[in-house]
């Protein structure tokens, strides 16, 4: 008889808000050939050499400035999360990081081992595919199966990124702020390298390669990033019945010198403020907990950016979180 468990995993956040501890983090990070995809020499070289002697120091500053008493908002939420699931549903629920904790392989060996669980549906809280989150996630969980002989049959949510409960959860928690006056909506988006699209068009000669790949019917819209989150947008949009000038999407996040999808967040702002507009709601749809790309990146640096630009004010729209229309759509998917 299988006895059935739910896991769920997000990205992570370091320990503590300190240098040390977010080396750590960034360190584990990005050596994930998924993240940085070099040979490991070239990796290791470019982490060890020209990121982690800097990087750390900066990133912990950004986290002391959304860190809450409870933890890192990306933690603290991801449980809440996780306790507003295990509400509806009768079989274990449990949260895990890909990097930091608590890991994956420590609460798949919870889940079979002490729990009992024979059946593991593991959710990574992506909507969107991308190596760098969702195919890194599957293959650690494989990996500890594997490697721990856990006796227990892994079944994974694909990418939700058009999945019409998504959809409807994401304008029902956008619809009191898009009752408000505003100038623009801009959809931002976790940037990717160019090359992580590319690499996944197995025949060479659609992402990126056309005009219009994104909107043009092909296999490769399966893996493929860019094609998802403009789907979601447009979906969104429908669904909210936005006029096709009131929004826009660009792409945050940006790390190193390789080429990165585009529009960036920044550029977006400043060029949105210099064309006029004073008040613009920001929506984040490729996190569905916030975290420090949503509190931190957009909430504070970028307001900064946009008011210095010309700009009055920019609102975050929290992601789902909670949201108990996002919660029942888990649900449903269990």
């Amino acid at each position: 008889m299988t006895k059935r468990a739910i896991l769920l995993a997000n990205l992570g956040s370091p320990d503590k808000p300190k240098t040390k501890e977010v080396r750590k983090y960034l360190n584990q990070f990005l050596s994930d050939p998924y993240v940085i995809q070099l040979p490991w020499i070239l990796r290791r070289l470019l982490i060890s050499l020209f990121i982690l002697p800097t990087r750390p120091k900066k990133s912990a500053e950004a986290y002391q400035s959304v860190w809450t008493k409870e933890g890192a908002p990306l933690i603290v939420l991801s449980e809440q999360l996780k306790q507003a699931l295990q509400a509806k549903l009768d079989y274990p629920v449990a949260m895990a990081m890909r990097y930091g904790k608590p890991s994956i392989k420590k609460q798949l060996i919870t889940l079979v081992k002490k729990q009992g669980a024979t059946d593991i549906f593991f959710i990574p809280l992506y909507p969107h595919y991308a190596e760098s989150t969702i195919t890194t996630s599957v293959a650690e969980a494989k990996r500890v199966i594997k490697k721990f002989k856990l006796k227990a049959t892994l079944h994974v949510q694909k990418p939700f990124y058009q999945e019409e409960k998504y959809i409807s959860a994401l304008v029902s928690s956008a619809e009191p702020y898009l009752k408000q006056s505003y100038d623009h909506l801009l959809f931002s988006y976790h940037g990717l390298p160019e090359i992580h699209v590319s690499n996944l068009d197995k025949s060479k000669k659609h992402c990126l390669k056309k005009v219009a790949c994104c909107s043009t019917p092909d296999k490769a819209h399966e893996t493929c990033y860019r094609h998802q989150v403009f789907q979601t947008t447009r979906s969104f949009a429908e669904k909210a019945n936005l006029s096709p000038g009131k929004y826009s999407v660009a792409f945050q996040s940006r790390l190193g010198r390789a080429k990165w999808l585009g529009p960036s967040t920044e550029e977006r702002l400043r060029d949105l403020a210099e064309n006029g507009a004073k008040n613009i709601l920001v929506i984040c749809p490729s996190f569905v907990t916030d975290c420090l790309e949503t509190l931190e990146e957009i909430q504070i640096r970028g307001q900064e950016v946009f008011i210095e630009a010309g700009g009055k004010s920019l609102t975050l729209i929290p992601c789902l979180n909670t949201n108990e229309e996002w919660v029942d759509a888990l649900a449903s998917w269990c």
